[in-house]
């Protein structure tokens, strides 16, 4: 009894694999389908805000308990909070940088007259606020922006709230402390 093994010649050439022509799709059965027809669904794009009888946009913002009601127009980049100015309402640069992101990010920077009504919250809710009341407007004032301020997460609402609190404890999670004696 003779144990031979074979072994493949390593020069010889694989068959070729069946030509495939642009357009056309191989199914199981090797047989060559017709060519599918791609079918590019439109994107629904729910704005919200609106733009009033004069052409000036709005966009209301929310975050934690701040609501802002913000109005937008093309103007000389003047921007009024509460009936003060920006640099007044919102005396840390932080807070002014981020609100003037969505403006700077859609090159509108100094090209629109903004008036805010923030009410509720405390600073950093209401910076958020106003964030998102500015992207909406823009959105609807300059509907070929959306994607840019999309990209740039203006036009997502930040849903994070304060916890509540529960019974039996100190705080939302925080225990009172225990005493062994």
């Amino acid at each position: 009894m003779s144990d031979e093994i074979t072994l493949a010649d390593p020069t010889a050439s694989a068959p070729a694999p069946a030509e495939v022509t642009a357009g056309s799709e191989l199914t199981l059965g090797g047989d060559v389908a017709a060519p599918v027809a791609e079918v590019q669904e439109e994107k629904v794009v729910h704005r919200r805000g609106r733009i009033d009888r004069f052409g000036v946009a709005m966009g209301t913002g929310r975050r934690k308990t701040s609501v802002a009601r913000v109005r937008l127009r093309p103007g000389s980049g003047k921007i009024t909070i509460n009936e003060r100015s920006f640099e007044n309402y919102f005396p840390i640069e932080r807070d002014r940088l981020k609100i003037e992101a969505p403006l700077r990010a859609c090159e509108k920077y100094g090209q629109v007259d903004i008036w805010v009504r923030a009410e509720g919250g405390g600073s950093t809710g209401q910076t958020g606020a106003v964030i998102l009341g500015v992207a909406r407007a823009l959105d609807i004032l300059y509907p070929n922006l959306h994607q840019i301020l999309a990209d740039g997460g203006y036009l997502t609402r930040d849903s994070r709230m304060v916890e509540r609190k529960k019974y039996g404890f100190k705080k939302a999670r925080r225990s009172f402390q225990f005493s062994k004696r």
